[in-house]
């Protein structure tokens, strides 16, 4: 549902046309055109390839972190992903590495805006789902409660008790539950520029 989505949208929102990624499903270790996929990398987007990838034990994963796994929680993560994958057709992904690349003390600041970015284009997933009738309030506060169980400072906490925000590649869970909360209110990828840089970088529009 989602890649039929953007189907539509993409090109009634952006001009450009939306071409289908591929998700692989797998347990413990895979290829991927951006090299071995193991299930502590969690789920990834691989632009070489174009393909999502997701360890099926992530769910365990994200239940133990505080997530819902429920059925919409595990949509918002494939919408997230699949956000990476706008990001691409759109030149954006490809900025953003060059930008690390020209200016190496930005790469953790340009991974956040990228991954909020992807989270606000799941909710412009999740709005269209709304309109249409799919999901509801309910399903809406899972996609929540996972997108703020995979928050950096959530992480963080959990895992040695003490938070690094200069080490931040994905935002917080404030800032990720927000980003999903604007895309799914407003429901276009324009509404999705997160960049800080303002011009340096393309509108998700453009």
């Amino acid at each position: 549902d989602v890649q039929r989505t953007w189907t539509v949208q993409l090109p009634d929102q952006t001009g450009r046309d939306y071409r289908h990624a591929k998700l692989v499903l797998f347990t413990n270790y895979t290829r991927s055109g951006c090299g071995a996929a193991q299930a502590q990398t969690g789920p990834f987007y691989c632009p070489a390839d174009e393909k999502v990838y997701i360890d099926l034990s992530f769910w365990n994963e994200l239940r133990h972190i505080g997530g819902s796994t429920a059925d919409f929680a595990q949509a918002y993560v494939v919408a997230h992903e699949l956000g990476h994958h706008v990001q691409n057709i759109l030149g954006i992904e490809q900025k953003v590495q060059q930008l690390s690349g020209q200016n190496p003390s930005q790469k953790n600041p340009l991974s956040v805006d990228l991954e909020l970015q992807a989270d606000c284009l799941a909710g412009v997933w999740a709005h269209s789902s709304e309109q249409r009738g799919i999901v509801h309030q309910n399903d809406i506060e899972d996609g929540l409660s996972a997108a703020a169980a995979v928050g950096d400072d959530h992480l963080q906490k959990m895992s040695r008790g003490a938070v690094s925000p200069e080490t931040f590649t994905h935002g917080t869970s404030a800032q990720r539950v927000g980003w999903f909360k604007r895309g799914l209110e407003q429901g276009t990828v324009a509404s999705c520029n997160t960049f800080r840089t303002g011009g340096a970088l393309p509108n998700a529009s453009d």
